[in-house]
């Protein structure tokens, strides 16, 4: 059932834009591109857009489930562990000092700026000796310093601001193939290994000593864990912006569905974040026409009320 959602809301995001397209041109651009009309749309633009919303969605979504299984707490999620603050720091630095305009070059940027930040909030948590509390606070202490230094370049170089306030946001606009192909390597290596460790997640669950009793490797899981959110995380943050509330939002809807058990949660948020994130960059397309509402600004004004729904009914699953 949920497969054959994301597939109709591929389709609807294939169909619907600025300019409208009838589903059997959307076959012929899929398929036959004529390098003109509909076929450039549908081949060009809908297509990119579509894919990387999956594969952001994908990240996203995963993301926000091994956070929350890793630190047990439900209303965890990625931006926990300072990933999209050091993307952000990242990018406004190569901006303001390196004179990088290019969308495609922010990538690489964003992408290294995530990585050194968690490493750096793995080493603060306590490297092998790391407990979910201390990696929270870690990553909360480096997240409040690194937005303070966003601040403050963007208030002193007005280029910067101008440039940041787009990625910022949160859009799929920028979509084209070579943003797919830089980051497609690291969101699915991370999303393997972050399917890799359902198992140990779900008996760190229960703590660390029942943990140790099953027989999980406690250290170890927690660096896979650490790495598959920053290859995800950090790759989907670099490619379209910081995205916030979808890795917190879906992995909680999805425990209402499915349980505790992480080796159902993680499947269904890899398949329902990308129908939540593609719905919505539909609807921002819809609302504004001829223009847009980016995705980021959609996923916050639909998830919100939704989640608080949630979060106030009694009989939601818990860690």
């Amino acid at each position: 059932m949920a497969v054959a959602v994301l597939l109709l809301v591929c389709v609807l995001s294939i169909m619907i834009g600025a300019k409208p397209v009838p589903l059997g041109d959307v076959w012929h651009g899929l398929f036959e591109n004529s390098g003109v009309g509909n076929d450039v749309v549908i081949h060009d633009v809908r297509v990119p857009r579509t894919l990387l919303g999956l594969l952001v969605g994908l990240a996203l979504g995963l993301s926000g489930a091994v956070m929350q299984g890793l630190t047990r707490n439900p209303l965890a999620e990625p931006g926990l562990l300072g990933v999209n603050a050091g993307a952000a720091a990242a990018v406004v630095s190569a901006i303001a000092f390196l004179g990088v305009v290019d969308v495609k070059e922010y990538v690489w940027f964003a992408f290294v700026g995530a990585a050194v930040v968690a490493v750096v909030v793995y080493l603060l948590g306590g490297s092998r000796s790391a407990t979910p509390v201390r990696l929270a606070l870690a990553g909360t202490a480096a997240t409040a310093a690194l937005y303070g230094y966003v601040n403050a370049v963007e208030l002193l170089n007005s280029a910067a601001l101008d440039r940041m306030r787009f990625w910022t946001v949160g859009s799929l606009a920028s979509a084209d193939m070579a943003t797919i192909r830089q980051v497609a390597p690291f969101i699915l290596t991370g999303a393997v290994l972050a399917l890799l460790i359902a198992r140990p997640l779900n008996a760190m669950e229960m703590g660390d000593d029942t943990a140790r009793a099953l027989g999980a490797n406690i250290n170890r899981t927690r660096v896979v864990a650490m790495v598959a959110v920053t290859l995800m995380c950090g790759a989907a943050t670099a490619a379209c912006g910081p995205i916030v509330f979808l890795g917190l939002m879906v992995p909680y809807m999805v425990r209402a569905i499915t349980g505790p058990d992480m080796r159902w949660i993680l499947p269904y948020a890899a398949v329902l974040a990308p129908v939540l994130l593609l719905g919505s960059d539909v609807v921002g397309r819809l609302v504004a026409r001829p223009s847009e509402l980016q995705v980021g600004i959609v996923t916050a004004l639909i998830g919100g009320p939704v989640f608080i729904r949630l979060v106030r009914r009694k009989r939601m699953a818990q860690l």
